[in-house]
């Protein structure tokens, strides 16, 4: 290899790859960003982009943050009286989180319903009434939590 390939080579690879810009073919400007995830994640990721019919994966990132975005905007501006479910699923070994947080909030929990839904997966479902505010609390409060396996809110 040459003096010069080598520099280049070397200047390629020391350059850091945090953000840069991509400007897409309808002159929009998109920020390249960089993940780190689970290879069984990536897995399900590609499963989805294929079954969804997506293009690709910055695609259906894209689809997944813009549901997130409008789930997030509903949570924040819940107020005053509101009545909702909450529905949990979760490993039957971490259950601990499920009690700490219906404690939490049992000032809105109307009722609770837990089930076994298979071998080792259980499902939680809370019934709310109260205040909105609280409501959106209790449901970030369940999402902050990893080892739940998913966590969605109905306003009824």
């Amino acid at each position: 290899m040459s003096t010069s390939c080598a520099k280049a080579s070397l200047l390629i690879r020391m350059r850091p790859l945090l953000i840069s810009p991509l400007l897409t073919a309808q002159n929009r400007i998109m920020t390249i960003v960089s993940l780190s995830l689970p290879d069984q994640m990536i897995k399900e990721i590609d499963q989805i982009q294929e079954s969804g019919g997506f293009a690709g994966r910055s695609e259906l990132f894209r689809a997944a943050i813009r549901l997130m975005l409008e789930d997030s905007k509903e949570k924040n501006t819940l107020n005053g009286r509101v009545n909702a479910i909450i529905v949990v699923t979760h490993d039957e070994s971490n259950e601990e989180p499920i009690t700490r947080l219906k404690h939490e909030f049992e000032q809105i929990v109307r009722t609770h319903i837990h089930n076994k839904i298979s071998h080792s997966n259980c499902i939680e479902v809370f019934l709310l009434e109260g205040d909105g505010r609280k409501i959106s609390s209790m449901t970030k409060a369940f999402q902050k939590e990893d080892n739940l396996k998913s966590v969605k809110l109905m306003v009824i």
